[in-house]
């Protein structure tokens, strides 16, 4: 099976750091949030990767083209060019990076790797988001729903303080942290396709989380695979110190640690 991953956008929200390279190739402690998202796979057994590139995505066919020598140890003969490899570096992974497009959006990119994912059902998700969601169970779930697509449905994580005020007092009466009743499910991402919803795609300006996730809905082909544990996306500054933090820890979203 192949986890595709959307790896294009302009992640106008950390513009911070995309300003000089895309979202999924900024660094959560010393690789980039796609390569954490890949281990994630790759701990359930995906080891097929399709990268669906765009917004500067030289930065992704860079790494991986350049892999071994940024990660391991070897002798060059500069006379020669031969290369001795003592400590070779090497995943088990096969990685297709694509270009879709500058300004093609979500379902277009989805569109356009149509070859590429083949006739068989597929993984899909956001290059900017870990988490902890059983992918094996998740799979088994998508199988047994007999449906064309499976999101994962997860809790977003609270930002924000809940204050208790009264309307005629405006002292706080009371003040927690937001949590998971103060707001519903959401799209954690971390979809299982079949191959067909491709057709649901109308081309380039198509937004996957519209009209395709919208045509599965009213044609009840849509399940929803409820996790309750770690989830965190990448979308400020912010997201990326707790993560940063959380990897001190032991990154809750590798499935054997760090």
């Amino acid at each position: 099976m192949k986890a595709v991953i959307f790896a294009g956008g302009f992640g106008t929200r950390l513009s911070e750091e995309t300003a000089l390279r895309p979202k999924p190739m900024v660094e959560i402690a010393d690789r980039p949030i796609l390569h954490h998202i890949m281990e994630m796979y790759a701990a359930h057994g995906i080891n097929e990767f399709v990268v669906l590139g765009g917004y500067k995505v030289g930065f992704i066919k860079d790494y991986f083209l350049n892999y071994h020598w940024r990660k391991s140890d070897f002798t060059i003969d500069l006379s020669t060019g031969e290369i001795l490899w003592s400590d070779k570096k090497a995943l088990p992974w096969k990685v297709t990076v694509l270009d879709t497009g500058v300004d093609t959006m979500t379902g277009g990119r989805l569109k356009r790797a149509r070859k590429v994912i083949g006739s068989e059902t597929f993984c899909l998700t956001y290059g900017d988001g870990v988490s902890d969601v059983d992918i094996t169970a998740l799979i088994a779930f998508h199988k047994t729903s007999g449906v064309k697509a499976t999101v994962t449905a997860v809790s977003p994580p609270g930002r924000f303080g809940v204050m208790g005020l009264s309307a005629d007092n405006p002292i706080v009466q009371s003040f927690r942290e937001k949590d998971s009743a103060d707001v519903g499910l959401i799209n954690g991402g971390f979809f299982v396709c079949e191959p067909d919803v491709i057709d649901l795609v109308d081309g380039d300006a198509t937004v996957w989380e519209q009209e395709p996730m919208n045509r599965l809905v009213d044609a009840g082909q849509l399940a929803a695979y409820r996790h309750t544990g770690f989830w965190q996306a990448m979308d400020t500054v912010r997201d990326r110190q707790v993560l940063e933090g959380l990897y001190a820890k032991g990154a809750p979203w590798l499935k054997n640690g760090r």
